[in-house]
This record gives C-alpha cells, structure tokens and sequence, in this order.
C-alpha cells in the first residue's frame, strides 16, 4: 500500500487529469463504454483524482464512475470525491485479522481502511463491494471477514488470485480456488447460487442464509470468463492493453498530445480492442505472467 503525502503523479509519462477527461470523454462517445473505473495500481495516491471525476461528470451526467482502492485515506477524501460525482467504490481487503493484515501488507494499518470503508458508506457510495484475493493464509479468515462485511452491510467478492504479483510467486497448485472458498464458507453459512443475469458481470453470486445479502466469487483462473469479457483497460500511462494479461500496448498518449483527432484516437483504440486476445490461457503450457505486475500497470 502507498504511503500518505506522496507527490503526485505527475511526471510526462504520466496522463494530465485533462487527458484522461478527454480519452474517457472519446470512449463514451465513440466507442460505446458505459461504464468507467479508476484503479491502479493505487488511484488515491492521485492529489488530482476529485478533479479526474468531476471532469468525467460534467461531460456524462450519467455514466457510472467508481474507483478501486485500498482505502487509506479515504475517510478524509471520500466526501470530496461524492461530491465530483464518484458513485461506488471496490475496497481491496484481504482480512479483518489484524496481526495477520500488518503481516501481509507490513502496515499497521488496518483502521484506516475499515474507517474507508466506513466513510464510503457514510457518504452514500452503492454499492460498497470489498474484494478479497485469498491465499492458504488468509483462507481461515474468510467467514470472519463475510461475517464482518454482513455487519456492515457491504459487498464481498472474493477474486482468484492471479499472476499479477510483482514477487513472481504465483501458482497455480497453491492457489486458493472458488470451491476451496465455498467449502469453507459453507460450514457457517447456508449459500444459495444466485444466477448471473450480466454475463460480462465477474462475479458468481450465492444468497446468504437465503438472502437478500449476497458474497460473489470471481472465478478468473479455474472458471474464466474470457469469452464474456468487454472490458478495455487505459494504463496510467496512456496505454490500451486489450487484456491484463497481455503485453502488447497501443499508444494512445504520443498521439494525443500529438494532436490527433477524436475520431483517431478512438479509431487506434478500437484496432487496438480488435487485436484482444482470446483467453489468458491461466494453466494452459507454455503461459508466461505479463512483464508488468498488477500494481505497476495503473488505469
């Protein structure tokens, strides 16, 4: 997690608050996006991310703008970001232990994000969906922090852990899946799976004790969803990756500031879409993890 009070992300590989309006502006208008999320990466470590939003807003009264974040800090900024115009937000939460969240993340820092997740809910950002990647450490955690969510009155998803790690130390045999969490689950909670009505929705949803809560499960290695993915993800840098797991990137920056038209712009991107891979292919011989880790790709 980034440390408070860093600078901004500013440097020229960086896209300006008005560039990132004006690509988000074109994916609306040309390319038929209907939805937008900033993540990262870490998008509060952004002092600009209120005026990123505002800007969105002002364009598209009623586009769904959320972020993805860690919540540190986001209990003196999430008033401030209702208020450009910021919907929802997805909270990376792993644990509510607390020996074993200072253990993870090697931050005593717990607090703040709960009081995040508070704050979120407190200035009406719906839904409120945490998003957990589960390993064999954190596993005997799970009905802990469902328990804790359903207090709360937030959303848990749980998410495959992928190779996306900047450490290189994924695999596959060790990695926690969607029925190693059900089973687990299951011993404390009655689930009932709940059909998918949005196929290109990640998530696999299952009522709690009959609901109305829910707790969802994004299956991306052992059930991938590849075939229903309309995603489109603009890295930091103003870069297309038509898939997180994909090396190749169109250039979207260069010809922007450039000078190149809309219509241009949203052509490149759309070629670039058109080359999106098939699958990540997650198991199949001879798969290699992108270059870039998770964090280091931003969007």
């Amino acid at each position: 997690m980034p440390e408070e009070g860093l600078p901004p992300i500013g440097s020229h590989a960086q896209l300006t608050a008005s560039e990132i309006v004006r690509l988000v502006d074109i994916a609306v208008r040309h390319l038929g996006i209907r939805e937008v999320r900033f993540t990262g990466g870490e998008p509060l470590v952004r002092r600009d991310l209120e005026k990123i939003i505002a800007g969105c807003r002002q364009l598209h009264s009623r586009l769904p703008l959320s972020i993805t974040t860690n919540a540190i800090g986001l209990d003196r900024r999430a008033g401030r970001l209702a208020e450009a115009g910021l919907d929802r937000v997805n909270i990376s939460l792993d644990t509510i232990d607390r020996d074993l969240f200072t253990r993870l993340t090697r931050r005593e820092r717990l607090s703040s994000v709960l009081a995040g997740i508070r704050a979120a809910r407190l200035h009406g950002f719906t839904p409120v969906k945490v998003n957990a990647v589960l390993t064999a450490d954190t596993l005997t955690t799970a009905v802990e922090l469902l328990e804790w969510c359903l207090a709360e009155n937030v959303y848990l998803r749980s998410i495959e852990q992928m190779p996306l790690d900047a450490e290189r130390t994924w695999n596959r045999a060790d990695a926690v899946t969607a029925d190693d969490l059900l089973s687990v689950l299951q011993r404390r909670f009655r689930l009932t799976a709940h059909s998918r009505i949005d196929r290109s929705a990640p998530a696999e949803e299952w009522a709690v004790n009959g609901g109305p809560a829910r707790v969802g499960i994004i299956t991306s290695v052992t059930r991938a969803f590849c075939a229903d993915c309309d995603r489109t993800r603009l890295t930091a840098e103003g870069m297309i990756r038509p898939c997180l797991f994909s090396d190749t990137e169109t250039d979207l920056r260069s010809a922007l500031r450039a000078g190149v038209s809309d219509k241009e712009l949203a052509q490149a991107w759309r070629d670039a879409m058109w080359r999106k891979p098939f699958g990540h292919e997650i198991g199949n011989a001879g798969f290699t993890p992108p270059v870039r880790s998770m964090g280091a790709i931003g969007g």
